[in-house]
């Protein structure tokens, strides 16, 4: 008579079997128990990676190409918003395009090699600190544009050649924030090839980790709060009826950055600081599913800076509008040329006939 919970059966013990062989029974039941486990949140979280990373890169850059395409041959990059959009649009795009390497290694595994590795890693964090820093320029921007609107209206021209220097800073902090990974990343065979950054001491990682959750969100973070609260009460003393749909704006960007960012780089933290909270299954996939969460946020910058705003859809219809006349232009163009043909086939069977 034996006994089951998913796993190996256990058999009962009876007078032919000592404690120490029902033990080892238990413990192979108990083992393999987990191991199924672990192979069931292994390709859950390998379904989970490869449909978000999809979805990313399948809504993400055509978003954020369609915005280069209208910020720099439709508002011809005339204030200094423009520039920081451009740069985050620039941004985004490149960091997506690293999302499909990392999809094939959750799903298979990392077969790129160890240059791939430091480069692709590199571009991976290079973008996405780009991405938040240059969304605290904006908030900034946003700032003088709303709260100091006079003094901002003065030196319009000082602010495009600031907005301009301050993309160039953004850029070389990333590529200062990408240095451990250029240098630290390796691909190594564990149960399978993956990529991964291998620092040379707990010290040093918990001092990367600290500096870039404390630049890279802590930072960030407290500007956005603490400009858009006061971009908030500024609006709300204003009269005018866009400010209902500004205040809207401003909600959907903070809490949108606030909800994709805050688990991954709190966990991020934790799992620094508790080195014991690394021999966890359970707290690797949090980690994981976390980061691919604050990863999305590249597709949600085209929505969140444009979809929702009446310029962009202006420029959007224009577009589309003179892609519809191009195409049927073009249409026409093949119609008359093709009764252009006709006439002369049919003058040329009358003068054989003739």
């Amino acid at each position: 008579c034996t006994g089951t919970n998913g796993g190996a059966p256990v058999p009962e013990l009876s007078e032919h079997m000592s404690m120490e062989d029902y033990d080892y029974y238990a413990y192979i039941n108990a083992t393999s128990e987990e191991y199924y486990a672990h192979e069931m949140r292994s390709e859950l979280y390998r379904i989970f990676i490869v449909c978000l990373y999809s979805i990313a890169c399948i809504f993400g850059i055509p978003g954020n190409a369609l915005v280069l395409t209208i910020l720099i041959f439709c508002e011809k990059v005339k204030v200094p918003t423009d520039i920081f959009l451009v740069s985050l649009a620039v941004a985004d795009l490149l960091f997506l395009c690293t999302l499909p390497f990392w999809a094939y290694s959750a799903a298979k595994e990392w077969i790129f090699g160890t240059l791939s590795c430091k480069i692709i890693r590199g571009l991976y964090s290079m973008n996405l600190y780009g991405s938040m820093l240059t969304l605290t320029c904006i908030t900034i921007d946003r700032y003088f544009a709303i709260v100091q609107a006079t003094k901002a209206h003065i030196s319009q021209a000082k602010r495009k050649v600031w907005g301009t220097v301050f993309c160039i800073v953004v850029w070389v902090v990333s590529l200062a924030f990408a240095l451990p990974q250029l240098i630290f990343s390796i691909q190594e065979k564990l149960d399978k090839e993956i990529c991964y950054t291998a620092y040379s001491s707990h010290n040093t990682k918990l001092l990367i980790n600290i500096i870039q959750v404390l630049l890279g969100f802590f930072c960030p973070m407290l500007v956005m709060v603490i400009c858009y609260s006061i971009i908030v009460h500024t609006l709300c003393h204003a009269r005018g009826f866009h400010k209902h749909k500004s205040l809207q704006i401003i909600f959907a960007i903070v809490v949108t950055f606030i909800f994709t960012q805050t688990p991954y780089n709190l966990l991020k933290l934790f799992r620094t600081i508790n080195k014991e909270s690394l021999l966890d299954y359970s707290s690797d996939y949090v980690f994981f599913i976390t980061e691919a969460i604050a990863y999305f946020h590249s597709c949600l910058n085209p929505v969140l800076y444009f979809f929702i705003g009446a310029k962009f859809r202006k420029n959007l219809a224009k577009i589309l509008k003179n892609m519809r006349c191009a195409k049927h232009h073009q249409i026409m163009k093949q119609w008359q040329t093709t009764d252009e043909d006709g006439s002369k086939t049919e003058q040329t069977q009358q003068g054989i006939l003739r």
